[in-house]
């Protein structure tokens, strides 16, 4: 709750720091599709490996052959220790705990301290992630400073902290017996990292209205990996506020102003890392939703998920040598040492806030919040890096945040409806 004031704060400082142009590269290994083979390489260096041992247990039917002291860790990793439920009605969601015996004040009371959390967080993650992607560190009249340029390592300190933020909430607190095997985490978990490094990368060619309304429309791709990973249905409404999401979108990016801040221009290789986004992002998401369908709790979700994500960045990290250079530009530069750890601070936060408010008011209420919290980061982003949007931009951003809202009323009125279905009529599966 007290991350926002603090960078609300700091905003002079914020600001502060010369842009460099997306355009400028040091060198042909800055180039975003360099970097991205690069990291690709160093995670199939751990994926490859790893496949190949799940193979050889496979094919050894090591669970009924193996002993030893590894046979636990082994089973745990390879085989797992539960089969699947067989009935879930929506894994993706953690019980929601109906309130008994208490007041609307203190339900009120307590709404007010979820949304206070949730816009915190991930209003300063929005500020801090800007800031540390599109401002040099260390300028002065004389030098223009440096521009930190590795989003790998942002990737790796969120999840580093994630990780520990999730192991320790399961070590003192009671959580269902986990049953899944650990491998089928390492699917969500790159796809995740790669999500990640595309959202941070991205930045150094769109501007972050740019990408926060590119990240409302994922609701799109979002349904086609439905239906392809889960083969689920959707019903006429959603595919009207999807497309009422894409007509808003094409409306800002389509709009121009005369005398653009360079940093909204929007450029061929920022559209193709949104896409990346969006597309590891949906899968991420889906594939999730599948291994809930083993007995887990959110936050072991999150645990064995930032466990590969940790072992695939710093894997990749240590080959490239890169993590040794971004901790000697953090030493070089205390600002963006506390920029880092404030914004992997605000992830691991604002995850625990997402699992709380769901849990207790449901996931109509949690996503009017982030819905909200989407209008409140372009609003706070222009305000503090000077980003401008013409009136059709600001009528396309008007657009998505409706089909938003009316998506979740419509959701809304669908659960009431299915809950007075007769026994036997199950409704159309949603995402």
């Amino acid at each position: 709750r007290f991350c926002l004031p603090l960078v609300l704060a700091s905003l002079p400082t914020m600001a502060t720091g010369e842009e460099i142009p997306p355009a400028l590269q040091d060198s042909w290994g800055d180039f975003w599709l360099f970097r991205f083979v690069v990291n690709a390489a160093g995670y199939a260096s751990i994926v490859v490996p790893g496949f190949l041992l799940i193979q050889y247990f496979k094919r050894r039917n090591y669970l009924e052959t193996g002993r030893g002291i590894c046979f636990p860790v082994i089973k745990s990793c390879v085989f797992g220790s539960e089969v699947k439920s067989a009935h879930q009605d929506d894994g993706s969601l953690p019980p929601r705990v109906e309130p008994t015996e208490s007041s609307t004040a203190r339900q009120v009371l307590k709404l007010l301290f979820c949304a206070a959390g949730l816009q915190a967080s991930y209003l300063t993650w929005g500020v801090l992630q800007e800031r540390v992607m599109t401002r040099t560190y260390g300028a002065t009249e004389t030098d223009p400073g440096e521009k930190f340029k590795d989003s790998q390592f942002l990737v790796f300190m969120n999840r580093i902290l994630a990780f520990t933020v999730a192991g320790l909430y399961c070590a003192l607190t009671k959580q269902p017996r986990h049953g899944a095997p650990m491998y089928k985490y390492s699917f969500a978990s790159l796809s995740n990292i790669l999500s990640s490094w595309c959202q941070y990368e991205a930045l150094k060619y769109i501007s972050f209205p740019t990408q926060v309304l590119a990240k409302a429309s994922k609701v799109i791709p979002v349904m086609m990996m439905g239906k392809l990973v889960s083969r689920k249905s959707y019903e006429y409404w959603e595919y009207l506020t999807a497309a009422l999401i894409s007509v808003g979108v094409s409306m800002f990016l389509l709009s121009s102003a005369p005398n653009r801040h360079v940093s909204t221009v929007t450029t061929f290789s920022g559209v193709v890392l949104l896409a990346g986004y969006i597309i590891f992002d949906s899968f991420t998401s889906n594939w999730q939703d599948a291994l809930f369908t083993y007995k887990m709790s959110p936050v072991q979700m999150m645990f064995g998920v930032n466990v590969f994500s940790c072992l695939f960045t710093v894997g990749s990290l240590l080959e490239q040598g890169a993590l040794l250079e971004s901790v000697r530009f953090m030493a070089r530069h205390s600002e963006f040492m506390a920029h880092a750890v404030l914004l992997s601070v605000c992830s691991a936060c604002g995850q625990l806030f997402i699992f709380y408010t769901i849990n207790q008011f449901g996931a109509a209420v949690f996503t009017i919040i982030m819905t909200l919290r989407q209008a409140f980061a372009i609003l706070l982003s222009c305000l503090i890096y000077g980003h401008a949007v013409t009136v059709v931009g600001g009528l396309g951003v008007a657009v998505v945040f409706m089909a938003l809202f009316l998506r979740v009323y419509a959701r809304s009125r669908m659960k009431k409806r299915s809950k007075k279905l007769p026994p036997g009529e199950t409704p159309v599966q949603k995402v």
